[in-house]
């Protein structure tokens, strides 16, 4: 690869060599979907920004909706009127959530990206569990967290809430205080993302995506609105998710607000988050301890003698037992689909020994 093509490719978030063309077909170009709309995808090459089409079988009923492009991904696009992206490139990371409603459907928010940027602003908005379950989907997504506590100018609880938050997080993930509107103040976020960098914003809506994305860009794109003095919550001012180049040479994922962040149940509770928790029922003296009122729990004496937040334990079995229901709809899902295919083929058999196969 060129020093030119390796530099294209950094703009919009490639690292490393340029990967081979699917059965070698050297008409097939690179690019990265960088929104998603009813009438199909938009495309960056690195050099400009054009419309595309999905091959016919991402469209059929059966296919994986996980398997279809998705903002974030790399793909090979084949030119035409118009072009059409034949292959989605692996995946070196995969952001997701269950999808709203009663079954059970992983909805992908972003792939490729190297920096998970969780937002909650230090206002009415400000939620700890929150930030915890967000972190949660994060850990197993092949991408870091950053917990991005905005609004730190307009707050005079900061410090306080800086500590709540460092105590219910992983020492290793970071946790910064940003003013969303200052250059100077959000520096750090915009060291995460130089040349083949990318970076993904979460959040719940007004919390200040928008705002922060506007200043990460040095310019005023995206729109902003003013919350609700209430309860602090805004209104979706970003509506789609999309892929934005900046000026450092990174890209960013700007997402709407969140008002609900199911898991999948496909997460798990011991690793970082929550594997303190974890660790310490492995110390209790009794294997199926319920860390009610039984003897010897280390749960129970982590919680009396101060080691253990009892909000953040509270909200570590809420999480537990969400994940616990997510994931047994997710195994009746597939036990039903397998069904469903069995009896399908036995149909299938005995129409064609009836009627023959045509």
């Amino acid at each position: 690869m060129t020093a030119d093509t390796a530099a294209r490719l950094a703009r919009i978030g490639w690292a490393g060599p340029l990967p081979e063309p699917v059965d070698g077909d050297p008409s097939l170009a690179l690019a990265r979907v960088i929104a998603q709309h009813r009438a199909g995808y938009e495309l960056h090459d690195g050099t400009r920004a054009f419309n595309a089409q999905p091959a016919a079988r991402f469209l059929k009923a059966d296919a994986d909706p996980v398997a279809r492009p998705a903002v974030g991904d790399f793909v090979h696009v084949r030119e035409g009127k118009p072009p059409v992206i034949e292959d989605v490139l692996p995946r070196r990371s995969v952001l997701a959530r269950a999808a709203a409603g009663e079954r059970h459907q992983r909805q992908i928010i972003a792939t490729n990206v190297d920096t998970v940027m969780v937002l909650c602003g230090l206002d009415g908005d400000f939620n700890p569990a929150r930030i915890e379950r967000y972190l949660v989907l994060v850990q197993d997504s092949g991408a870091e967290a950053v917990v991005v506590l905005t609004k730190a100018d307009l707050s005079t609880e900061g410090e306080a809430a800086f500590a709540t938050v460092r105590a219910r997080v992983p020492a290793h993930v970071d946790i910064l205080a940003i003013n969303s509107k200052s250059p100077d103040s959000i520096a750090p976020l915009l060291a995460r993302l130089g040349p083949g960098r990318t970076a993904v914003l979460v959040g719940s809506s007004g919390v200040g995506k928008s705002t922060l994305t506007n200043t990460l860009l040095g310019e005023t794109r995206q729109a902003t609105k003013a919350v609700r003095g209430s309860d602090s919550r805004g209104r979706h001012t970003t509506t789609y998710r999309a892929l934005i180049q900046l000026p450092s040479g990174g890209c960013l994922i700007d997402t709407p607000g969140m008002r609900e962040i199911k898991l999948t149940g496909e997460e798990t509770l011991d690793g970082s988050q929550f594997g303190d928790i974890e660790e310490l029922a492995q110390q209790c003296r009794f294997g199926d301890c319920a860390h009610q009122t039984e003897p010897g729990c280390a749960v129970r004496a982590a919680l009396a003698d101060g080691r253990l937040d009892p909000a953040r334990w509270q909200n570590y079995l809420k999480l537990r037992d969400e994940l616990a229901a997510a994931a047994d709809s997710l195994e009746a899902q597939m036990r039903r689909k397998s069904e469903s295919r069995v009896l399908t083929k036995a149909l299938g058999k005995r129409l064609g020994e009836k009627y023959g196969k045509r």
